[in-house]
């Protein structure tokens, strides 16, 4: 049994849709629901498929979202990176120092400037606030790296904070990316790196701009796949 919404609408035909929300189903106003009803029979396969595959991403999601706290698990250029609260350093000016440990399973270390009591919204900042720094001076590397190979230049690099875009170009040379960016492993932030710098030379996404992207990541189609997982964290 499923529970779907029915809505009559402006529109020539019977439309389904599935989302986080469960099923809607979209018909023109004089749609006979008898014909509605065959049509949900017909689609019956595909719609418990897409039901299924939502279930699953709503829990991937909920999974990957961030318990800020002492000791809390965020992926770092594709590794997992434990935060710890070090009441006794301040780090100087950024606040927090990335270190490795050996005696920890996880291996990598963000040592904050915190005291163990602080609230989630303060850690939160405090390692956002350093994962931007460390993102930014990554895409700098990755922009020199593939500006010469791709025979343009970019002139400034902006972060941003969008929910579903990662990066844009624009013709006089800005670049603009996506700092959660920085969790992805590093051949992800390169084809990001690589698509944006494109742009500087076709600002399309015909089949020259993708012919382009290639010369410098061949398996660009792969990687940009990536850029859909569930498990990273939204913020």
């Amino acid at each position: 049994m499923v529970a779907y919404l029915f809505q009559r609408a402006k529109r020539r035909t019977i439309g389904f849709v599935v989302g986080p929300d469960g099923l809607i189903v979209r018909a023109p106003k004089w749609t006979p629901v008898g014909e509605v009803e065959a049509a949900l029979r017909e689609k019956a396969q595909w719609i418990t498929r897409k039901l299924g595959e939502s279930r699953e991403r709503q829990t991937r999601q909920h999974e990957a979202r961030i318990a800020w706290c002492d000791g809390v698990v965020l992926p770092l250029l594709g590794e997992p990176l434990r935060v710890v609260l070090d009441p006794g350093h301040r780090f100087g000016a950024v606040g927090a120092s990335l270190q490795d440990d050996v005696s920890n399973p996880v291996g990598r270390v963000l040592r904050v400037g915190l005291p163990t009591g602080a609230s989630p919204e303060q850690i939160c900042d405090a390692v956002q606030a350093w994962l931007m720094r460390h993102a930014r001076e990554h895409f700098r590397q990755r922009l020199d790296h593939f500006a010469p190979l791709l025979q343009v230049q970019w002139h400034k690099l902006s972060l941003s904070s969008a929910g579903t875009r990662w990066g844009s170009a624009r013709i006089d040379g800005s670049i603009r990316l996506n700092w959660r960016l920085i969790h992805f492993r590093p051949a992800v932030i390169d084809y990001v790196v690589a698509h944006e710098l494109s742009h500087l030379r076709v600002m399309d996404h015909s089949a020259r701009f993708w012919d382009t992207v290639r010369t410098v990541v061949p398996d660009y189609a792969e990687l940009r796949g990536q850029l859909k997982d569930d498990s990273i964290p939204k913020w």
